[in-house]
């Protein structure tokens, strides 16, 4: 593990001496701390801890290293996990007609933004494929109707199985996914939300936010659950429009959100800022925000 940086993600009831526990612990393994991030929910008396350490001459296997620590989280009482640097993420981008969310997706990462492996892009129809092609990235049609969704789906969970996926990118998916599908993947599965939830739900919200005169558009990046666009939010944007704004140009404006607040949901989630706890991301900040 020499030369390798982690981080670890905490959450557990608050109590005394927890700090202290854990940073000894890194101390005493000859770990170097580079940050640690702690927010306590005092409502609910919950804690929840990002530490970021390194194994600069540090001689202790993975498996070492996390039977050890298991060891002290039983004593504690923690729900822990352990991310390694070296380890980057696969992730694979479920798409259906629309293109602006899946390009910046795809050139983000070709330019070194998103720390991560994009092993493929599923979608229910083949219009994108240009897009993925042109990055370079394996582009599998997968069509589904309302006879055969079980079976598509049953397709989909097999590609991703099969690759060994770490997370799923709803990036304008526009299949609302079975119990079965998010239930296998919790926690796994971003989506784009295309207005500010929990206001305008469901399909055309632009539409509709014509129709009521809205002044602020904006979209939400979630986890997904089995409750429809109800998961955790890890990010929201919003901008300010008038009565001048059409249908159409609330579209461009609100496409425009969707990619930065998209971009940073997946961007937080590949780089370990975020801990769920019951229905609400606790997302830490990158160290020097």
């Amino acid at each position: 593990m020499k030369d390798q940086s982690i981080t670890v993600l905490i959450k557990c009831e608050d109590q005394k001496g927890l700090v202290a526990k854990i940073t000894n612990f890194f101390f005493n393994e000859g770990f170097n701390i580079l940050s640690c991030q702690q927010h306590v929910n005092k409502l609910e008396n919950k804690y929840f801890m990002r530490i970021h350490v390194k194994a600069e001459e540090v001689a202790i296997s993975r498996s070492a290293l996390e039977l050890k620590f298991d060891n002290l989280a039983h004593e504690l009482e923690i729900d822990w996990s352990i991310n390694y640097e070296r380890t980057k993420k696969k992730v694979a981008i479920m798409v259906s007609h629309t293109s602006h969310c899946l390009y910046d997706l795809l050139e983000r990462h070709r330019e070194g933004g998103l720390d991560c492996s994009i092993e493929m892009v599923i979608s229910n129809h083949d219009k994108l494929r240009a897009i993925s092609e042109m990055f370079g990235i394996p582009y599998y049609h997968l069509p589904v109707d309302k006879l055969h969704k079980e079976e598509q789906e049953k397709q989909v969970m097999s590609l991703l199985d099969e690759q060994q996926i770490d997370l799923i990118i709803m990036a304008r998916y526009m299949q609302i996914l079975t119990a079965d599908f998010v239930g296998t993947y919790p926690e796994r599965i971003i989506n784009i939300h295309h207005s500010f939830l929990p206001a305008f739900q469901g399909a055309n919200p632009y539409q509709r936010a014509y129709e009521r005169g809205v002044k602020l558009i904006g979209a939400t990046a979630h986890y997904a659950t089995i409750d429809l666009d109800e998961g955790p939010i890890i990010e929201q944007g919003v901008e300010r429009v008038t009565h001048e704004s059409t249908t159409k140009t609330l579209k461009q404006i609100g496409a425009d959100i969707e990619r930065l607040v998209l971009a940073k949901a997946v961007k937080w989630h590949l780089q370990n800022q975020i801990i769920v706890s019951d229905n609400r991301a606790i997302v830490f900040p990158e160290a020097g925000e």
